[in-house]
């Protein structure tokens, strides 16, 4: 990477850092685009070149921290010395990512209120090719599912409802405990993914 392309690296994780930072403590609606710059000590012009507006940078943070995310646990994945299968593997990944969510509610609580299909795939589409870690989620993702000995229908739609599946269930678990703590339904949510894997088996 030569200078320019780090220089604009790091102006564009400055931006993203002080946007979640900002979202997260006075929220979307009180948060300028003036007020971004000014704390990530870039000019205005700088955040145009990335971003139209705060809710494209929204939309495009999302898809960053939740490839961070699944990145996170893919790497602890890779260095796991025991080997493990597509079923096995997938619910070490769940638990990781739960387990990290647990740990960080702020990140817990930006995901899940503003996390849906379209604007993750849109915004995951978008940064693809100048995110390496959105780029790296999607191949980690193929790579994981063709550990597995069985033929999927529709990888995608799949990947939808897992992650509809996980993120509707698992907020409150961690944030209030209800209606059990989330070590509690953790096996109960591999069961319901196992049913799920089940559901999506290609019949050939």
């Amino acid at each position: 990477m030569g200078k320019a392309e780090e220089n604009k690296k790091t102006k564009q994780n400055a931006l993203y850092s002080t946007a979640f930072h900002l979202f997260t403590t006075k929220g979307l609606a009180k948060t300028t685009i003036s007020d971004i710059v000014e704390s990530a000590g870039v000019a205005k012009g700088t955040f145009y070149l990335y971003f139209k507006d705060k809710y494209d940078i929204r939309n495009k943070l999302i898809a960053h921290k939740t490839a961070e995310l699944f990145n996170r646990a893919f790497q602890a994945l890779q260095s796991q010395k025991k080997s493990m299968g597509f079923e096995e593997s997938l619910d070490f990944l769940i638990d990781y990512i739960l387990d990290l969510l647990s740990h960080d509610k702020p990140l817990l609580i930006f995901i899940s209120k503003n996390l849906s299909w379209g604007v993750f795939r849109g915004a995951l589409s978008e940064v693809t090719g100048e995110d390496t870690a959105s780029l790296d989620f999607e191949q980690s993702y193929l790579g994981v599912l063709m550990l597995s000995e069985k033929q999927y229908r529709d990888p995608e739609l799949l990947l939808f409802t897992i992650l509809e599946l996980v993120g509707a269930t698992c907020h409150s678990c961690i944030l209030y405990g209800q209606p059990v703590s989330i070590e509690e339904y953790k096996p109960v949510l591999h069961r319901s993914i196992h049913g799920i894997l089940k559901s999506f088996e290609s019949a050939e």
